[in-house]
């Protein structure tokens, strides 16, 4: 098997289309890395990182930290040019879509010729604004770094005038999310794969190195100290892995098959057969967004009670903090139910059951045994209804797996991530995209794809 994959990867270098744009990719990601490792002018980023790793040490990492910075790539732990990362262009595009689905102007406006475009521009004028508010933010936490990063000590900002290094500072962090943005689309048209994805999963797998050493001190501690774990444990994580990936790689792709059945019908002077289709609806249809939702909220909450707790000195906020913190029953149970709300959310303002039902009826299309029109539509509002709940369970699990692991086995907070949450989901779904592009180029040139039997279907 492994020797039918290397002979894949050696064909896609045969083909000098495909090899130029695997060479593109790499080159581009390459340079994303940079923008994650040089620091921004004015700033003493080598001391902000080793109190960082220090506080990871001790506190295992999680947190909203943790979970920001793993999106980043650790820029953020560097005082990086790209420490805004390329979130703030994603929670643009999430705005944009939902407010498409809401507001009938811009709905109206996706379905006009060349309307597309427009709306992808607004996301990017959104982009902008988002970055010079988060920009400044930032400027502030690390011109005041002892109320963001408890425990720290110390100045991080080296200029004098301090108005100059908050204009300063915005304009450098959103011209490195720009630049991000930028980069992710010369992929997805000069390269392989879908840019924007890819820049995000270069970031999580940047974090790879930190979460083998970790994990290898799981099992060899530094002398004087006893290991904890053993040959079992090693053994069982190897499992855990192996069974969340192989789950995720087959939710991600699972679809429910509606058959579909077209009459022929006369356009004019033509004649259109008819003949059968099938229509796929996706069991995981809102992909990684509802545990982004939820993760998204849940980080403030914990963080808000526990400062009115230590201001007002109220024992019922520090409990109420201990209670959603993060790894507890309550979080758990929290983000359960914030990820059900969200999947049937997503689905309910991307999936259009009625204009289905009216485009299937248009084109002379209808579903064996179900009426077109309306019951049609009801037809398919059930039948998601009922996919999307077994995939916001799916969710779940994977969602509660990396605070499952931590809080039960001690398991570093950096290793757990690998182990389920976005991070799982995305590289997993980044991946299974890229390979499937990847295989379409070389079955056109009637070379063997990564797979002999079957074919890596695509995301929709």
């Amino acid at each position: 098997m492994l020797s039918g994959i290397a002979n894949t990867f050696a064909n896609c270098f045969k083909i000098p289309e495909l090899k130029s744009r695997i060479l593109f990719t790499l080159f581009v990601l390459a340079v994303c890395r940079l923008i994650a490792l040089i620091q921004v002018p004015g700033l003493d980023g080598a001391k902000l990182s080793e109190f960082l790793d220090q506080a990871a040490q001790q506190s295992g990492g999680a947190g909203l930290l943790g979970m920001y910075s793993l999106f980043t790539g650790g820029a953020l732990e560097r005082c990086a040019i790209g420490s805004l990362g390329i979130m703030p262009y994603i929670s643009a595009t999430i705005i944009i879509q939902l407010m498409t689905a809401v507001l009938p102007g811009l709905s109206k406006l996706a379905r006009e010729e060349g309307g597309r475009a427009k709306i992808v521009q607004y996301g990017r004028y959104l982009t902008v604004l988002l970055c010079l508010g988060q920009g400044f933010v930032m400027a502030l936490g690390w011109e005041n770094p002892g109320k963001i990063f408890d425990g720290f000590s110390g100045e991080l900002v080296l200029t004098d005038s301090i108005w100059w290094y908050r204009i300063q500072t915005v304009l450098v962090l959103t011209t490195g999310t720009l630049l991000l943005m930028w980069l992710g689309e010369q992929i997805t048209e000069r390269g392989i794969g879908n840019g924007i994805s890819l820049v995000i999963t270069i970031g999580i797998l940047a974090r790879l190195p930190q979460a083998a050493t970790s994990l290898f001190f799981m099992f060899r501690p530094p002398a004087g100290v006893e290991s904890s774990y053993n040959l079992f444990h090693g053994g069982a994580l190897i499992l855990i892995l192996g069974a969340v990936i192989a789950g995720v790689i087959a939710v991600t792709q699972a679809q429910r098959k509606i058959p579909v059945q077209y009459a022929q019908r006369a356009v004019g002077r033509k004649v259109y057969s008819g003949g059968s289709s099938f229509m796929p609806l996706r069991v995981n249809y809102a992909g990684v967004m509802p545990i982004i939702f939820a993760q998204a909220i849940l980080m403030f909450p914990d963080k808000i009670f526990l400062t009115l707790g230590q201001v007002t000195d109220i024992k019922l906020f520090m409990d109420i903090s201990r209670m959603i913190g993060y790894g507890s029953i309550g979080y758990m149970v929290l983000q359960g139910l914030m990820i059900l709300f969200f999947s049937y959310f997503w689905v309910a303002t991307q999936f259009n059951e009625i204009q289905i039902a009216d485009d299937l009826k248009k084109y002379g299309g209808y579903i064996p045994g179900v009426r077109p029109g309306q019951a049609t539509s009801d037809f398919l509002h059930r039948t998601m209804s009922r996919i999307t709940f077994a995939g916001a369970i799916f969710l779940t699990l994977i969602a509660i797996m990396p605070p499952v692991l931590q809080q039960s086995l001690g398991v570093p907070f950096d290793v757990a991530t690998f182990f389920g949450g976005t991070s799982l989901l995305i590289t997993v779904g980044v991946m299974l995209d890229t390979m499937r592009q990847m295989e379409s180029h070389l079955l056109t040139r009637h070379y063997d794809g990564f797979m002999k039997k079957g074919r890596v279907r695509g995301r929709n």
